[in-house]
């Protein structure tokens, strides 16, 4: 049986979702990020197209075998891509088709290289802020202050920054886990400045007619006024309003990560560092900067939102060769 390239099943009930929308819908019930679910629904579309749109039911191990060798030997996709191809598929068989493919033992797993991250100096750093300005500025700071994600940093919420206790909540983050961060005390009269002027948008938005903030899950049947009141605003708002389909409300959505990352990209071109950096560069700093400074590595994982300590553990590469490692040429 063939189906087309969204997955729809021929059949003589029409009513059966396409298969793509089943992956999509196993996903939200498992309670996966969006961008887990498009992941996964890009993958197992590039599958079905690969065996030339055969339905996966009528594929054995084999055929999946075959297309995730072809990742790795013909478009030379990285270990982690093929992982991610890996898991998609199986998801689809398992909790969408309800099959298990079984082992697959001519399986060729790429090499998952350690590569430690680009890390900036602080005079590095020092350098790329002053020559941000704005939002873009407060945003990069942010992210360098408090270790935050770009996406984090975009997604917070008013309600989520602590001025009495110096900390922010980090809601749903990588893994769908909440966590709490430091909030730098010399970004509070700044951020503080910056909330009063989103405060006033939120006035004129209310005043429109506007003034809503989308609601996570299914908050905003729970808590209907809610979705108007300053704590569930954006800290860096959308400069656009649209209509949100779930309730046909005028929102003010969040910014989009493309605003710190071209902001910092410029900076960074009016600087003589020739490093290989981005905004996410800046998350790699705050982590590098403290383990200089003498903070533990659990501390660190805690902040950084890091599931396993495996993963704070490359931090130490890096200062363990900056420190206390003395080049024997020095000693000629």
């Amino acid at each position: 049986m063939e189906i087309d390239l969204w997955g729809n099943i021929p059949s003589h009930n029409n009513q059966k979702p396409k298969l793509l929308e089943q992956i999509k819908m196993a996903c939200f019930r498992r309670r996966y990020s969006p961008k887990t679910a498009s992941s996964y629904i890009y993958w197992c579309r590039q599958y079905i197209l690969f065996h030339k749109k055969q339905h996966p039911k009528n594929l054995d191990k084999s055929h999946l075998e075959t297309y995730l060798n072809h990742l790795i030997t013909h478009r030379h996709l990285s270990a982690s891509s093929q992982g991610q191809a890996l898991n998609a598929i199986i998801f689809m068989y398992k909790h969408v088709l309800e099959i298990d493919p079984g082992w697959m033992d001519n399986l060729a797993r790429a090499k998952r290289n350690e590569r430690i991250p680009t890390v900036l100096s602080i005079n590095e750093v020092t350098q790329i802020l002053s020559n941000m300005q704005g939002t873009p500025k407060l945003m990069a700071e942010l992210i360098y202050g408090s270790g935050l994600r770009v996406n984090e940093c975009v997604q917070l919420r008013i309600k989520d920054i602590d001025f009495e206790l110096n900390t922010i909540t980090v809601r749903d983050g990588k893994g769908g886990k909440d966590r709490n961060t430091v909030l730098p005390s010399k970004l509070i009269p700044s951020l503080q400045s910056h909330l009063l002027r989103v405060i006033e948008l939120h006035k004129d938005d209310c005043l429109m007619g506007a003034g809503y903030a989308p609601m996570p899950d299914a908050l905003y049947k729970k808590y209907p006024k809610a979705a108007q009141s300053i704590g569930w605003q954006y800290v860096f708002p959308s400069t656009s309003k649209r209509v949100w389909p779930h309730t046909g409300q005028i929102v003010r959505w969040h910014c989009s990560p493309s605003t710190p990352q071209r902001g910092f990209k410029r900076a960074l071109a009016k600087t003589n560092i020739i490093k290989h950096a981005s905004i996410h560069t800046l998350r790699h700093c705050f982590a590098t900067h403290l383990l200089q400074n003498g903070t533990d590595l659990r501390t660190i994982q805690t902040l950084m939102g890091h599931k396993n300590i495996n993963t704070t553990m490359i931090y130490t590469h890096i200062v363990k060769a900056e420190q206390n490692t003395q080049s024997p040429f020095d000693r000629l």
